[in-house]
């Protein structure tokens, strides 16, 4: 049997003899024999190729044969999407509804997927303010828990005498105890009423429902977190930072520099490394016009004073959190307007994992929209008041 480049060859050898003029009946017949004879020849050498790939290792098979990625399972995402679109729950989305942990009421409301609530929770995060200053713990489940207190920065050790009894250097540990509960966040629209969208709208396949629903409902369960991560009372809503805390007291509405380096040595330098300020912006803005004792703004880069960069806010070097939740510093007022000290050992704040939605497609059926409403669960709760200062405005 002829090789493929002995083929080749032939069939240009009857060309060349052919010396540019037309082919002769018995030229053409011979090279048309030839070209059947190379087709076959090619589907030989390919089949015997294929067949080698397959007797090959298994290294070699697998170089040779392409493996697709394995495609991702969304039915859960896209059966989720209907659900919020129509109100209308299937069997792909019965293990949201199983899968609730002990406590929660259900009421026609399923729990988000995992791809939803990392975005629901992403957006709690981008609220900002005390809330990503301060310890934040996550459980799966909503029962109270007893969470330990400790200030141990007034007891000290002692240095012992050769063959003798250490004297004391402080009393033993002494463990208070914080119970964090779980309070039930609803987040409705206007008028305390569930956020509406239009069956026309929802009927759209390029509206993103899941964005608005999560964008919308994350922000108000947020808005109402950050008053009370701040201010919140503990009667039926968590402990804010600022309740039942020490505070110093400053003479005018906008404070001194003086006062401000007081304010920093009020806290034990154990907590002074991951201190931080947190106000208001109206206050942040009269702060921005203090000066030194040689008359030199605080606004300069923030190795030497304020930085008011977004990202990169100091106040006598140390970071400064915006926070609208706080009082405005007020003269002849007793606001509680701004904290400084280590929140994070200050301050906890328990989410519980699971978040509920309620999709509601009757009450407004006539109406043409269709209803949503959210449930979040979390509380907060001060760990440790001798980490951080709470500033309040002096009243006399």
């Amino acid at each position: 049997m002829k090789t493929i480049d002995e083929l080749l060859v032939e069939q240009r050898a009857v060309l060349d003899a052919a010396e540019g003029r037309n082919l002769t009946d018995d030229e053409v017949e011979k090279y048309e024999t030839l070209e059947t004879e190379l087709k076959a020849t090619q589907r030989s050498e390919a089949i015997r190729a294929r067949q080698g790939a397959y007797e090959a290792p298994n290294a070699s098979l697998q170089a040779a044969v392409h493996v697709a990625a394995p495609k991702q399972d969304d039915t859960l995402e896209r059966a989720f999407d209907h659900y919020l679109r129509t109100g209308i729950p299937n069997a792909d989305i019965t293990e949201l509804r199983d899968g609730q942990t002990a406590g929660t009421t259900t009421a026609g409301g399923y729990m988000v997927p995992t791809t939803l609530l990392n975005k629901i929770t992403d957006r709690l995060k981008a609220f900002g303010g005390v809330a990503n200053a301060v310890e934040v713990i996550t459980t799966s489940a909503g029962e109270p828990l007893t969470w330990p207190t400790l200030d141990d920065t007034s007891n000290t050790g002692v240095i012992a005498a050769e063959a003798s009894d250490p004297g004391s250097g402080g009393a033993d540990l002494v463990f208070g105890e914080k119970t964090i509960a779980a309070y039930k966040y609803v987040a409705p629209g206007a008028s305390q009423l569930p956020l509406r969208v239009s069956l026309e709208l929802l009927q759209d396949a390029a509206f993103d429902v899941q964005g608005l629903v999560t964008r919308k409902l994350s922000q108000r369960i947020a808005r109402a977190q950050a008053a009370h991560w701040v201010n919140g009372t503990g009667s039926s809503q968590p402990y804010g930072i600022s309740t039942g805390t020490a505070a110093t007291a400053i003479a005018g509405a906008t404070p001194t520099y003086a006062e401000l380096v007081a304010i920093v040595h009020s806290v034990d330098p154990a907590y002074r490394d991951s201190a931080v300020w947190t106000f208001n912006d109206k206050t942040m803005s009269l702060i921005e016009t203090l000066v030194d004792g040689n008359n030199r703004p605080l606004l300069n880069s923030s190795i030497d004073g304020i930085d008011v960069g977004r990202s990169n806010q100091r106040l006598l070097g140390y970071p400064v959190v915006i926070d609208q939740a706080w009082a405005d510093s007020t003269d002849a007022s007793s606001h509680k307007w701004g904290a400084f000290g280590d929140l994070q050992s200050g301050y906890v704040i328990r989410r519980v994992q699971d978040v509920t939605l309620i999709v509601n497609p009757y009450t407004r059926a006539n109406e043409g929209q269709i209803e949503y409403t959210m449930w979040a669960r979390a509380d907060g709760v001060p760990q440790d008041t001798n980490a951080y200062r709470v500033l309040v405005n002096d009243a006399s």
